[in-house]
């Protein structure tokens, strides 16, 4: 499995950190509008994410602590020729836990990925991804992710735990 470290914040202020993202990273970002269909497993997370601008679908399951600091995170990833036909299967064979939709903004300086993500019904986040080679060791990588927000004006006030589906569904009261 590939792996990365991840830490998630809320965004203040996202044109301050786009700012402050342009400036750590040589090139322009990545641009992208997705849809992330979750559904319910037994262990970790399973994901099938679409995108608006014809970027081939993909199928991700990860596994990762839901805790606020930076941590690492356990990942496969395969792409789907048919989205919607994997999602008709998928949510027939599990239950749906939810849809998360975003416009997502990637910058890159050297190995991380820098996040700036707007989420429909949750608001602004900056989220970091520090690519782990097999031999990295995960507490360099989680130096650098905390480094990094330093640089961007991150607090830790604004850490966040969860996942966006996590933070949506604590938002939707219980069916009744």
């Amino acid at each position: 499995m590939a792996r990365n470290i991840e830490i998630k914040a809320r965004a203040q202020n996202l044109e301050q950190l786009r700012a402050r993202a342009a400036e750590l990273s040589p090139e322009a970002p990545l641009i992208f509008r997705q849809q992330d269909f979750f559904y319910d497993v037994p262990r970790g997370r399973l994901k099938l994410r679409q995108f608006d601008d014809g970027t081939p679908a993909e199928l991700i399951f990860y596994q990762r602590d839901d805790c606020e600091s930076p941590k690492a995170s356990y990942y496969t990833r395969s792409p789907v020729t048919n989205p919607e036909a994997m999602h008709a299967l998928l949510a027939t064979a599990l239950t749906t836990r939810g849809i998360v939709t975003k416009e997502r903004q990637v910058y890159l300086t050297g190995r991380t990925r820098i996040h700036l993500d707007r989420v429909d019904g949750l608001g602004d986040f900056v989220e970091l991804e520090v690519v782990l080679a097999q031999n990295d060791d995960e507490e360099e990588g989680q130096a650098e992710a905390r480094a990094l927000f330093d640089k961007l004006g991150v607090h830790e006030t604004d850490l966040v735990a969860v996942a966006y589906v996590d933070l949506l569904n604590q938002d939707d009261p219980p069916a009744t």
